[in-house]
């Protein structure tokens, strides 16, 4: 079979041929699927020849549709997945900004080498380098891997995850990080009125930032507020509080809105952006001389109140809608400010068993 002119129909698109003079002045030819690909038997146009290209460019073409075997392809699956859509915005916006760290460094990472011991080293040396910066931000960018990776092992995209189980480099004392009567004075003093409402949200519900600025009418009654956490899936229904009942009733009497309309507005009257919030209630506790705490204090704060108020594990985690297991690690770990009330309220406990016993 002659092999065609280069002007007419090639059955063989993309073959590569090289020529290649030999030591007697000959002219010999050489058959390549593609460029790259694997060579062919030399006979132009036989049965063998057919079949090797034929083999050649259908694994050519499943591996590209299939796209690269590097980590670019875990990354960009990954926030196409319903996993990643189910998130909250505000934790899709954080999570993509890890995945561009992740992305500027090891985009052409080979999938194949998830499974090599080597490659564990590599990506905590990664993590080590950002937290020369910050030891939170370097978590949160070796979590989101972690999670990455976590997703294409299910699916059977990698062989292994190397990143799983790998501890944290922060371990930040929260036990001070509540709002105490003290910084509450101090905020009310000082801060805006319109970032009032804001945090006695925070502290009288203990729910997330990006809930409570979507918070619209219809989920409050009058006694309780009703929402399904954004993060979570759980559907919580608060008891409202006095001192937040009577500002929520006040503020809708004075409005007068819609049972749809958002409750937390900025000063334009438009509901906040995540962002926008962030940066006012930052600048008013700035002002108002309040150091080392956030708006998620307040979430942590709410758990401790409830706890010093005699409040139970399950009842406190019914509240907020945290799981049973993380009340227990906030008060344990992260948030519990060893009070001396609780410590007279022991020793009182124990003194009135002490009397019963000994009569």
């Amino acid at each position: 079979m002659a092999r065609p002119k280069a002007n007419s129909k090639n059955p063989f698109k993309g073959l590569n041929t090289v020529r290649s003079r030999t030591a007697d002045g000959k002219v010999q030819i050489y058959y390549y699927a593609f460029k790259g690909g694997p060579r062919l038997p030399d006979e132009y146009g036989t049965t063998a020849f057919i079949a090797a290209f034929v083999a050649a460019t259908e694994v050519r073409d499943r591996k590209m549709a299939a796209g690269p075997e590097v980590m670019l392809s875990l990354l960009n699956g990954y926030q196409k997945s319903a996993e990643f859509a189910v998130l909250a915005d505000r934790t899709k916006s954080d999570y993509i900004k890890q995945i561009k760290k992740i992305e500027e460094r090891f985009r052409d990472f080979p999938t194949s080498a998830m499974s090599d011991k080597r490659t564990r080293g590599i990506f905590k040396s990664w993590r080590d380098e950002l937290a020369k910066k910050s030891l939170r931000q370097a978590d949160y960018a070796f979590t989101v891997l972690a999670r990455v990776l976590s997703w294409s092992l299910d699916r059977g995209m990698i062989d292994a995850n190397p990143c799983e189980k790998s501890g944290r480099l922060y371990r930040g004392e929260r036990s001070e990080s509540i709002w105490t009567i003290d910084h509450e004075a101090a905020y009310w003093t000082g801060a805006p009125a319109h970032l009032h409402l804001p945090l006695l949200l925070g502290l009288w519900t203990g729910q997330r930032e990006g809930d409570l600025l979507k918070l619209r009418w219809s989920d409050y009654d009058g006694t309780h507020i009703r929402l399904r956490q954004s993060k979570t899936g759980k559907r919580v229904t608060i008891p409202v509080g006095k001192p937040l009942r009577l500002a929520l009733d006040s503020l809708r009497a004075e409005r007068k809105p819609k049972e749809l309309d958002v409750i937390l507005l900025n000063t334009r009257g438009k509901p906040w952006t995540g962002n926008g919030f962030s940066s006012s209630f930052r600048k008013a506790t700035s002002h108002c001389g309040i150091e080392g705490l956030t708006f998620h204090d307040t979430r942590g704060t709410a758990v401790t109140r409830l706890a010093l108020a005699g409040a139970s594990v399950p009842q406190i985690a019914t509240f907020t809608g945290h799981s049973l297991k993380d009340v227990e690690a906030i008060l344990e770990v992260h948030y519990l400010n060893r009070d001396p009330r609780m410590a007279e309220d022991a020793l009182t406990k124990l003194e009135a068993r002490v009397a019963v016993t000994a009569s």
